[in-house]
């Protein structure tokens, strides 16, 4: 698989999530953020585990402790900051998990982040802001605060995910099912003392369960777990632009069907938005580089013209003392 294809087929987990909030929001029992968070993992943890028939050896059972619940246990704060704040102000700290990831990466696996996407970064936070913010955006302290703790979470996840790997042997789906059934675990006891089951779940709230453990959370993770070890951490981070894009865009949807329709503003973000995640995974070559590997191409050339027209020295050593001539080597 080429890079492209493979950050096409990753790009497409972050659109997955990105149904999160509206599936969230309008099929899921109200009120229940903590037994939505354990309905999302555990079964398709379990389900991962039935499938690869694989647990884990070693320190892989702390490890996968560890990434299910970075990567899963934010799970409570994802719906805790859906039902505290409107989509559209939520959208922009998910957005800023790239400069988690950034500083994380850094400290963690030593990779640098270069200014080139750094600057798209901070383009593609300010992109979806302009798409989903407006003067009757609301905001809450719990939300907000729940926003950037899931941001952080994940952030931690994908780093350490990045810096494991994935074991000799193992498939993503088995890794997915490690991480996602330690994730549920940890959440099972908080969800049943802190809110217990809804009363009553009716056909759609049943699909959108489904939807959201099988669809986002099985098959998404065990995509997004396969290509991150094959992809640069920080650029890969860079494409959960798209969830807050695709959340938004969802709810576009619904606005047009209102009759209403994007402004000037919300089309410039989105387009910024887009062109910064596509110009993030670009990895430009410096003009420092490029003048360095100009200038070795030009060493090289000129190292072979000297060596073609070159003064071989043959050293001959004899009873009259060592003798040094001088043999002149032609071009052909």
């Amino acid at each position: 698989m080429n890079q492209a294809t493979r950050i096409a087929l990753t790009a497409l987990v972050p659109a997955v999530w990105g149904t999160t909030y509206y599936v969230s929001t309008q099929f899921l029992p109200p009120d229940h953020p903590w037994f939505a968070a354990l309905m999302r993992p555990l079964p398709a943890g379990l389900i991962a585990l039935a499938i690869s028939r694989t647990l884990p050896r070693g320190a892989w059972w702390w490890k996968s402790l560890v990434l299910g619940s970075s990567n899963i246990g934010f799970f409570p704060l994802l719906f805790i900051a859906a039902g505290a704040l409107p989509g559209g102000v939520a959208a922009p700290l998910g957005a800023g998990q790239p400069v988690f990831v950034a500083i994380l990466a850094f400290f963690v696996l030593g990779e640098k982040t270069s200014g080139w996407r750094a600057a798209w970064t901070v383009l593609s936070i300010l992109g979806v802001a302009m798409v989903v913010l407006g003067p009757a955006a609301a905001f809450s302290a719990t939300g907000i605060a729940a926003g950037i703790a899931m941001a952080a979470s994940m952030s931690s996840g994908v780093v350490l995910t990045k810096r494991w790997g994935i074991p000799a042997g193992v498939s993503p789906v088995a890794l997915a099912g490690w991480q996602l059934t330690a994730g549920g675990l940890v959440l099972l006891v908080p969800a049943l003392l802190i809110e217990g089951a809804p009363s009553h779940i009716d056909a759609p709230a049943l699909g959108g369960y489904l939807w959201l453990g099988v669809v986002g959370t099985l098959v998404a993770y065990s995509v997004w777990f396969n290509n991150l070890q094959y992809l640069p951490v920080t650029a890969t981070a860079l494409l959960g632009v798209i969830s807050p894009l695709v959340a938004a865009l969802v709810g576009v949807v619904g606005v047009v069907l209102n009759g209403e329709s994007l402004n000037a503003i919300q089309v410039s973000g989105f387009i910024l938005a887009l062109l910064a995640m596509v110009a993030g995974q670009l990895s430009p070559q410096p003009l420092t580089s490029r003048r360095r590997a100009q200038q070795q191409v030009s060493d090289h050339k000129s190292l072979e013209t000297s060596h073609r027209n070159d003064v071989s020295r043959l050293h001959i050593g004899g009873p009259c003392g060592d003798r040094t001539h001088d043999l002149r080597i032609k071009s052909p």
